[in-house]
């Protein structure tokens, strides 16, 4: 295996790309007692539309089948794997987002027995018209419970006025109608598309043996049968720069209203070459701006217009991204005004040089400490890998950052016709 040294904090990882395509992170830390796992797969809710493996023809599947699949992953012909896992002491899970679905699990015993349990499990599916159809009840139930929270309609509603016609727009769960129209072989065909080793990481971190859990990868893999690996074409429709709705309204029973304020990203800074920097970036504005301790949040709290810390989501992926500034507010429609005109002003008020170096030393000792967490090394890497992004670059093009680079890419990140506000309402004002 490859080593990897990781700048500044003097540890090191290892990687290989197998013969099957899958690549293997392993990062021993022998320090600490647990051992954490997480396999996933470049494939989330946005991938609706693609050519399946071994066919010319490309096809639009039900929203929400992505999420549908990671549940059923879990059921086999002989019981539910969940069993194996809390068998050992240890605890598993999954999670299905915009651009990945991942396995999980966290141990302090039997690593090896987990990580082989993890491969094979997800190596194998296992769906039936009849388990297929059970099923569809609970994911409907679960589906429901979103719907009847605000925050969760809030960050759906926001991206919904950015995005027109990207799939993103879509809830991660799809909807009750959608789920019902998904069969057990639309689930293979997702399966057999994007389940293919060479669209998969594996990442293990904790206290193993490296040696040994480096055989144990590359001996159950030989032992599997896979065809050759097959490059997969992703299709998300035509999207403008500019939002689709400036404004959007959602009435609900709620008695404090809630405001999200966002900036959709313009298609050309989400290419590579400028993808990481401008996560960088943006992520040291919104938080010079509007962290607890920014100067922005402090006002909106001496005019009434936060109730507590605001909600900071940052997203840029390959194919869409976006930044967004929410939270409880007794006065949304002010705090809406209020956070578009602050997010317009900065173009205006470069940074100051103190305030950039602030930033960059913060944003240092949280990509540190970090690594203190294992789920949080392994998920981040991931991550990156996924957008085809070695993770140390992160560290050096942080070093090389600049106050006019950060200047530069503000003034060229907001614009008017970018940003939508979204609230949250009670029914009552409708």
């Amino acid at each position: 295996m490859n080593k990897i040294e990781i700048p500044r904090i003097n540890e090191h990882m290892y990687h290989e790309t197998l013969e099957n395509g899958l690549d293997v992170f392993l990062y021993p830390k022998p320090e600490v007692e647990k051992t954490f796992a997480i396999f996933s797969t470049k494939y989330g809710s946005i991938d609706q539309t693609f050519t399946p493996i071994g066919e010319n023809e490309k096809v639009t599947v039900p929203d929400g089948i992505a999420h549908f699949l990671e549940h059923k992953m879990f059921e086999k012909e002989d019981g539910d794997v969940f069993q194996h896992f809390s068998g050992r002491g240890a605890s598993a899970n999954a999670f299905t987002s915009f651009t990945q679905t991942a396995y999980l699990f966290s141990s302090t015993t039997e690593e090896e027995k987990n990580v082989e349990t993890l491969l094979d499990f997800v190596q194998d599916p296992y769906f039936t018209e009849k388990t297929v159809e059970k099923e569809k009840g609970i994911i409907e139930q679960e589906i429901k419970m979103y719907d009847d929270q605000a925050d969760w309609r809030l960050f759906f509603g926001t991206i919904g006025s950015l995005y027109e016609n990207h799939p993103v727009r879509i809830d991660i769960a799809g909807t009750v109608e959608s789920i019902y129209e998904i069969t057990h072989e639309d689930l293979y065909t997702c399966y057999n598309t994007f389940y293919h080793p060479s669209n998969m990481s594996i990442f293990v971190i904790g206290n193993f043996d490296l040696d040994s859990m480096t055989d144990l990868i590359k001996n159950n893999q030989d032992n599997k049968t896979f065809d050759k690996p097959n490059g997969i074409d992703r299709f998300y429709g035509e999207e403008a720069d500019h939002v689709y709705k400036p404004v959007e309204k959602i009435y609900m029973p709620v008695t404090t209203p809630k405001c999200m304020v966002a900036v959709k990203e313009k298609k050309d800074q989400l290419k590579k070459d400028q993808l990481l920097k401008n996560d960088l970036i943006r992520d040291m504005i919104l938080d010079l701006y509007f962290s607890k301790s920014g100067s922005y949040y402090e006002k909106l709290y001496q005019e009434g217009l936060v109730i507590d810390k605001l909600r900071l989501e940052q997203y840029l992926e390959e194919s869409f991204g976006f930044a967004a500034i929410g939270g409880s507010t007794t006065k949304p429609e002010e705090f809406g005004d209020k956070v578009k005109e602050m997010l317009l002003s900065i173009k205006n008020d470069p940074i100051k040089q103190e305030e950039f170096e602030r930033a960059k030393k913060k944003k240092y000792g949280e990509l540190i400490r970090e690594f203190n967490e294992l789920e949080g090394t392994a998920n981040t890497i991931i991550h990156y890998h996924h957008l085809g992004i070695d993770y140390r670059e992160v560290f050096q093009v942080l070093e090389q950052l600049t106050l006019d680079d950060v200047n530069n890419a503000t003034h060229e990140w907001i614009a008017e016709d970018r940003i939508s506000i979204c609230m949250v309402l009670p029914e009552g004002e409708q």
